[in-house]
């Protein structure tokens, strides 16, 4: 099979469903950041993140692939793929390794470690990500698991974050206002 088809030369591409749509669609932006996010979490899990850290963003990956097959299906009318338990299960971790972390007084800046650092970064592609969803179901119908999903990841990526810091023994930087 070849991985060029010329079908897309024009700026449309297909769904899932096989209709053809503008590579500027709503939906489509969608799912190329959700596509993006998903690469920021391989370049995270690249970085030699510890191995539990690595097992929770191998999972998160699995369920991007969901949620991206879920938004590359307009008009779906089965329950999406992405399952309320991803959700579920990330609060529970995060709710894990927050009792674990020193409480937050100011805010951090994002870095520290190799890894830690790349799982900031792919907080911020998950937040326009969730952006993005936002205006695409504010023109479609969608459903709001995936969404729920994204805010949720954000959070979890973000202590997850300062979790693999903890772990590595890098010292979190606090951001202090100079004005």
């Amino acid at each position: 099979m070849k991985i060029y088809t010329r079908t897309g030369d024009d700026g449309s591409t297909s769904l899932l469903a096989g209709e053809r749509v503008s590579k500027a669609h709503l939906r489509i932006a969608a799912c190329g950041t959700l596509d993006e996010l998903n690469c920021a979490i391989g370049v995270a899990r690249a970085a030699g993140p510890t191995l539990s850290t690595d097992e929770a963003l191998a999972t998160i990956q699995r369920h991007l692939f969901e949620l991206g097959a879920d938004f590359a299906e307009a008009g779906r009318k089965s329950p999406a793929r992405t399952d309320p338990v991803a959700t579920t299960w990330m609060e529970s971790e995060i709710d894990r390794m927050t009792a674990e972390l020193p409480p937050l007084k100011n805010f951090v800046l994002p870095g520290g470690s190799a890894a830690a650092s790349q799982i900031h970064f792919a907080r911020a592609v998950c937040r326009r990500a969730e952006r993005e969803v936002v205006c695409l179901s504010q023109s479609e119908q969608t459903d709001k698991t995936g969404l729920i999903f994204l805010n949720r990841l954000s959070d979890f990526l973000f202590v997850l974050a300062r979790h693999e810091n903890l772990r590595s023994g890098v010292p979190e930087e606090k951001w202090i206002s100079e004005h």
